[in-house]
């Protein structure tokens, strides 16, 4: 199977869905080196091998290309963080190594450079930054809440409150600290299995044994 941007026999085109996604992840390396201002629809045909003519027919224009990068995005980050029953099966642990996934995710290079091209672009696309806000931080919070809802006998609006106030403490401080270049990002992808190494989970693991209530039988 050939790799999502890898190079293609001679002779062989990408076509329909195959060609659409292949656009938006080279759209998205020229959004991120050149900003959604400066970024044009010549230079993403260009990356992507394909004529304007092929581009435009799935995009129509670099308004809804870049939407569609972020729901990218959303895809690709929602897959790799999955639901904190994913993580453990005691639920204080779920919880810690949920919020710890979250705070690797967005601490990634790769990562603090869309959050960064969002804010910016937000001046002239404020539907953009709207998107990926609901994308990083909406779905994490509301994945989180639900899992306290269930595991905690809390009703609905006592979970979304502790999932903000957990999310708050964990990992929006050093979130901030590495978009505003105090602290760098981390290099290479994110696995799993580097966690421990991420991120200081003895820490989080203190914040949320003081935050849980005792977990329902």
């Amino acid at each position: 199977m050939t790799q999502e941007g890898g190079p293609r026999q001679r002779g062989e085109q990408r076509r329909g869905e195959e060609l659409r996604r292949h656009i938006l992840f080279m759209a998205k390396d020229v959004f991120l080196e050149a900003g959604y201002e400066r970024a044009s629809m010549d230079a993403v045909a260009a990356r992507a091998g394909t004529s304007k003519r092929s581009l435009y027919a799935h995009f129509e224009n670099k308004e809804k290309l870049f939407l569609a990068v972020l729901g990218l995005v959303r895809e690709l980050y929602l897959g790799r963080l999955r639901t904190p029953d994913a993580y453990s099966a005691d639920p204080a642990e779920a919880v810690t190594l949920f919020c710890g996934r979250f705070l690797q995710l967005m601490t990634w290079e790769s990562q603090v450079r869309t959050c960064r091209l969002s804010i910016a672009a937000a001046a002239w696309l404020p539907a953009s930054s709207r998107a990926y806000f609901d994308a990083m931080f909406a779905t994490t919070h509301e994945r989180l809440a639900a899992y306290l809802v269930e595991h905690y006998g809390m009703g609905p609006e006592d979970g979304a409150a502790l999932a903000e106030d957990l999310l708050g403490r964990t990992v929006l401080p050093r979130v901030f600290r590495t978009l505003l270049n105090v602290e760098d990002a981390t290099t290479g992808m994110p696995e799993d299995d580097a966690l421990a190494a991420s991120v200081d989970l003895p820490a989080i693991r203190r914040v949320v044994a003081t935050a849980l209530p005792a977990a329902e039988d």
